[in-house]
């Protein structure tokens, strides 16, 4: 699981040699690629500060082909990350520059949607919504929704325990998916989980979602479907001032109520927002909530009477609700499309992804604000205030080294103070590459040790999406020695490294 040892450019020709010879017997020819001209649009996620050209890539199209590749992989003992549509945002599906980028992208089956057991089962290359869409003549769903839902894989959202705008009420992937098959790093069959409504054995599923593709292979998932509310409708609430944005979040969940939404966009980036989806969102306001309600149409009427109440005791400036589907949906897509929004505006953004107690929520917005003028780059703000899950987009640009390195700064110096304020570095985006070193602060040595104790319980050479997630001991030495250096952060426990 450390980084692959410098080879020379003979050596790397030869391995890819090696391994080409050896798909090449499993793969039809057109299933595999390893020109530099074939594997460059492979080269990074959604995180694109970051890039590595893969050595392979194959792209098996049924369940015999991903165990004949697997088993090839093993045999040469060579690198493998497994590879959805590639919209994640922590560098989890970067490539390996010895090993095979696995593209699961063929796997776009729904193989049955059972109405009655409100359940589908689909292939792991399957979109997200197309789940949605695919039941919607049941009157069901698929509750978590990414704002990538549209191109988002099923796959990938095991792999990160993706959330959505509805995952305060309904939950993560974890929570709504029941079984999980695939293939083990030797190529063997594995399920984790069960249709039924328990599995024998230990819950290996709830160690499976969320393991960024360092566990095994995924290739089928059973997933839970819920049925469509009869009405929904959403609530705008305007502020003009973040902390108190932030208390009337923490105040609606202590009232009790539990909103099918509860999303947060401070001044940046409903000015992004509007500007490119007209979503009509009040520009004049230091922050807006969204709170959606959903039921029976006498559950929502009451619900929203509730949260407006809590939301003008907590001193709300403006108060919109949306009076029909299309005005909901449209508040709504400002949210959807605050990603794309913010790269209308700069040249590249960095998403970070950290979780806070929801009653720190203005005091990390605050703090955030200083790093602004700190590391001189600007940030706009949405995330997930049900469950305190944050996304600051940091603005730079790319051509820049120096913008590049302010911003790396700039997101460690979010995810540490969203650890110091009792929070944990990811909600739903994954470790990946981008927050090894975070790791490192949130994590002792002897909690790395029993992660790494799991990863080789499951993989013990290491194969699986190497170098991801884990930090080794050498890296957070010398992380923790560079800190100590700035002055930013000391580690008590430096020496036992």
């Amino acid at each position: 699981m450390n980084a692959p040892l410098p080879v020379t450019i003979a050596e790397r020709a030869a391995r890819q040699a090696e391994v080409v010879q050896a798909l090449s017997a499993v793969l039809p020819a057109h299933a595999l690629l390893w020109r530099d001209e074939q594997t460059q649009p492979y080269e990074c996620d959604g995180l694109t500060a970051y890039r590595q050209r893969p050595l392979v890539v194959a792209l098996p199209e049924d369940e015999a082909q991903v165990c004949a590749v697997l088993r090839s992989c093993h045999r040469l003992k060579v690198p493998v990350v497994a590879r959805g549509a590639g919209t994640g945002l922590s560098g989890g599906a970067m490539p390996h520059p010895l090993g095979v980028t696995l593209g699961l992208a063929k796997f776009n089956r729904i193989v049955a949607v059972d109405p009655l057991a409100r359940t589908a089962r689909v292939q792991c290359g399957v979109r997200n919504l197309a789940i949605s869409e695919a039941a919607a003549p049941h009157g069901l769903y698929y509750a978590p929704d990414p704002s990538s839902q549209i191109a988002c894989t099923i796959g990938g959202n095991v792999a990160e325990n993706s959330g959505g705008v509805h995952c305060l009420k309904y939950g993560l992937t974890l929570h709504n998916v029941l079984r999980v098959r695939g293939f083990t790093v030797e190529g063997d069959p594995i399920e984790f989980g069960s249709e039924a409504l328990d599995a024998p054995g230990l819950d290996l599923l709830t160690v499976m979602v969320g393991s960024e593709g360092m566990l095994a292979v995924v290739t089928e998932v059973t997933v839970k479907l819920t049925p469509k509310p009869q009405l929904a409708r959403c609530i705008m609430a305007s502020f003009d001032d973040l902390r108190r944005a932030g208390d009337a979040v923490a105040a609606l969940i202590a009232s009790g109520i539990i909103p099918a939404g509860l999303e947060m966009m401070d001044k940046p980036m409903t000015a992004a927002v509007e500007d490119f989806v007209h979503a009509g969102y009040d520009l004049a306001a230091e922050a807006i909530l969204l709170c959606e309600s959903d039921g029976t149409p006498e559950e929502v009427a009451e619900e929203i009477e509730r949260m407006i109440a809590v939301l003008r005791a907590s001193g709300a400036t403006g108060i919109e609700v949306s009076e029909s589907e299309t005005q909901r949906l449209r508040f709504w897509s400002g949210r959807k499309n605050a990603f794309p929004a913010s790269g209308r505006i700069s040249p590249d953004y960095m998403c970070m992804d950290s979780t806070i107690p929801r009653k720190r929520l203005a005091d990390v917005l605050l703090a955030i604000q200083a790093m602004e003028q700190k590391y001189g780059l600007r940030c706009a703000n949405v995330f997930h205030a049900g469950d305190g899950n944050l996304h600051p987009l940091i603005l730079y640009d790319a051509n820049d080294p120096d913008q590049l390195a302010r911003c790396e700064q700039f997101g460690a110096d979010i995810l540490e103070t969203s650890v110091a304020m009792g929070g944990t570095v990811t909600g739903e985006h994954g470790v990946g590459v981008e927050k090894l070193n975070s790791m490192c602060v949130q994590f002792s040595p002897e909690e790395r040790e029993q992660m790494l104790a799991l990863k080789r319980a499951f993989d013990p050479q290491g194969l699986l999406n190497p170098g991801k997630v884990i930090p080794t001991l050498q890296r957070c030495a010398e992380y923790g020695r560079m800190h100590v250096k700035r002055g930013v952060l000391a580690f008590p426990d430096l020496e036992r490294f």
